[in-house]
């Protein structure tokens, strides 16, 4: 029985025009542009300079600011008022005062102050543009200090380098970071959405009348729901694989057996919970907006985009409930790092528990009379 029900399903998902493209094309453009876009690193930061001073010092600071890479010129103004304006504006994100004493206070003082203000309209832009603008400053004044401390022959200055050493993403690539975490939430899309549109499909055209005067078990109609999504799933994760590969240089640094194991678990999870919905719904709409609440929910207390951590207490504990935490964090690191399946056993155990929790839940909702 369940093997003519798997051909039915099969059927009408390649009789569908739409649905064997969008499984091509979703892991193109998820993996090829969005963890461009995607890209937390604040650079191009327009920065407003008013240089009260105009020596050559301040000169050597602006210089060296520009260097960078991370700020751009908006402008010189004459005042803070004028680069005020400019903010205003919306032309520049952060301004830097230096005041007219500035290499008088050096050479005398051994220390200068610059005054720095931030636009903190965009919080993440201000908070780190102003972040990255004191770590210059602060590396300009060693410079000078250096420069202008006494030099003594045979004396030796007592220093403290610090020089950092980045494990398993050695450049602090942030699409290096993204990329496994784009997988899973392709994974929650395809084979969270679909689903919930599968049973409701059947409602609205009629044929689910059908299935329900046939002695067809209840457990054997959702599981030929489950498997074809199943499927679906290992190939847009080898799709995503071989994507991350071409464009990225990015292979998994553990076991990609490791990966298809807890991603089969993960799919059979959240394809149960599409079918609880579309198990509830009676037309599309409810169906893709009770969807559409359930996965950005998740998505969004994932960690995919800022750490669980980060959150406050309400928030971290709900965030328990989204598979999609689990299956991210253990992608990461097995892509990243290379852990092995003994070190992420416990998430193994959860994940395997939403899967029975849901597909049980799908099947004891789904009204079959006969």
């Amino acid at each position: 029985m369940l093997k003519y029900l798997l051909e039915k399903e099969f059927k009408q998902f390649f009789r569908n025009p739409f649905l064997p493209k969008l499984v091509m094309v979703f892991p193109l453009f998820f993996i090829m542009i969005l963890p461009l876009a995607a890209n937390f690193e604040i650079k191009n930061i327009y920065l407003s300079i008013v240089d009260n001073n105009r020596s050559t010092f301040s000169r050597r600071l602006v210089r060296k600011i520009l260097s960078s890479g991370y700020f751009r010129l908006a402008g010189e103004s004459s005042g803070y008022k004028t680069a005020l304006r400019d903010i205003e504006l919306d032309r520049a994100d952060i301004i830097l005062e230096i005041p007219g004493s500035f290499e008088q206070d050096l050479i005398r003082e051994k220390e200068a102050r610059v005054m720095i203000s931030a636009n903190s309209v965009n919080g993440i832009k201000g908070g780190l543009g102003s972040a990255y603008l004191s770590g210059i400053i602060a590396d300009f004044s060693s410079e000078i200090r250096e420069e202008l401390a006494p030099q003594v022959p045979g004396m030796i200055v007592p220093s403290i380098e610090v020089v950092p050493e980045y494990r398993y993403n050695p450049f602090l690539r942030y699409p290096i970071f993204m990329i496994p975490a784009l997988m899973v939430m392709l994974l929650t899309l395809l084979c969270g959405f679909l689903p919930a549109l599968n049973i409701v499909m059947e409602k609205e055209s009629g044929t689910i009348e059908q299935i329900n005067v046939t002695p067809v078990k209840k457990t054997l109609f959702i599981l030929s729901k489950l498997i074809p999504y199943w499927i679906m799933g290992f190939i847009v994760l080898t799709i995503c694989f071989g994507i991350a590969r071409l464009f990225y240089g990015l292979v998994p640094a553990g076991s990609l057996l490791t990966i298809y194991i807890f991603s089969s678990v993960f799919i059979l999870s959240i394809s149960g919970l599409g079918l609880i919905i579309s198990n509830y719904a009676n037309t599309i709409q409810q169906a893709m907006f009770i969807s559409f609440f359930f996965i950005v929910s998740m998505i969004f207390l994932s960690g995919l985009y800022t750490p669980v951590e980060s959150m406050p207490g309400w928030a971290q504990f709900i965030s328990n409930f989204s598979p999609l935490k689990y299956l991210i964090k253990d992608m990461r690191l097995v892509y990243l790092k290379g852990s092995g399946f003994l070190e992420l056993s416990n998430s193994f155990i959860i994940l395997c528990g939403f899967a029975l929790f849901f597909n049980s839940w799908a099947i004891f909702s789904y009204r079959k009379n006969i």
